[in-house]
């Protein structure tokens, strides 16, 4: 099994150099880093996780520049989203983005992408928040046209772009007809919508927590299957968890191989110690 981390990296925390290169030497197989553009004052969505929503929300930083310099100063390590609010960017820019973070680190990027919690944070981007899931699904479909070896036109209900010259491209290969550009995760909680969604277009899921896959992996995989998807291919990586023996022993029987720890977002000292107290599940 492969374990990777996650943190808020903020202007108060650990560099993504210095944790970078940590997470390399110290056998980590990946970092996946999260995505808030701003946090409004005047706030009414609740945080998911109830309580005040911490402070390191509204100081994260943005994560296709902090994981460009991970990928300058490493080879091995997997470089990820957890994730993109793909709501919330232009789609030409973004598919821009993506493609450069995957071609300068030797396609090591995976495109953990997701639908948001914070309704205030998307309407200053002009997202409408019932048809959020349709606009993120029409803008994967417009950045795969442009990932495609040739020029290809795409006409969506959201967003269109012309046939164009678009480099440079993924150095991932398509794993599906949906399925090109870099390796695609869906977060979110477990429901027909998201499962639909997944089988689409996505690799897999990336459940926060990690909580119920006994129940509903079964689901996810009849939902994968009757898409015609290849039963072997589904990835499932449970994302931002504190780990323990027995957890990652459950994920093992379930034939899970990839799962993201929590960091803390401390300075270097604080994250450094919980390295090492992770070590030993490496």
């Amino acid at each position: 099994m492969r374990i990777s981390a996650t943190i808020f990296l903020t202007d108060e925390t650990i560099t993504p150099t210095r944790l970078a290169r940590e997470l390399e030497q110290r056998g980590f197989a990946g970092l996946y880093l999260p995505e808030h553009t701003h946090i409004p004052v005047d706030r009414t969505t609740p945080y998911p996780a109830g309580g005040e929503l911490p402070p390191e929300y509204g100081r994260t930083l943005d994560p296709f520049v902090a994981l460009g310099q991970a990928a300058a100063v490493t080879e091995r390590l997997g470089l990820g989203t957890g994730i993109t609010l793909v709501a919330q960017h232009d789609p030409i820019d973004l598919a821009k983005q993506i493609a450069t973070l995957d071609h300068l680190s030797g396609g090591r990027f995976t495109l953990g992408l997701g639908f948001g919690w914070n309704v205030e944070e998307a309407a200053d981007h002009g997202v409408e928040w019932a048809t959020r899931r349709d606009l993120v699904r029409d803008r994967m479909a417009l950045m795969r046209a442009l990932w495609t070896d040739e020029p290809v036109a795409y006409e969506g209900e959201f967003g269109s772009v012309s046939a164009s010259f678009a480099y440079p491209k993924p150095v991932q290969k398509p794993r599906a007809p949906k399925v090109n550009g870099p390796r695609t995760l869906i977060g979110g909680a477990a429901g027909p919508k998201l499962f639909a969604h997944i089988s689409e277009y996505a690799d897999g899921w990336m459940p926060i927590g990690g909580r119920g896959l006994s129940e509903s992996l079964p689901r996810l995989r009849t939902v994968w299957t009757d898409a015609g998807r290849d039963t072997d291919a589904l990835q499932v990586v449970p994302y931002a968890v504190y780990p323990s023996p027995g957890k990652l022993a459950h994920y093992a029987e379930l034939g899970i191989e990839e799962v993201v720890v929590q960091l803390p977002p401390a300075g270097e000292a604080e994250v450094l110690r919980v390295l090492d107290e992770y070590a030993e599940y490496l």
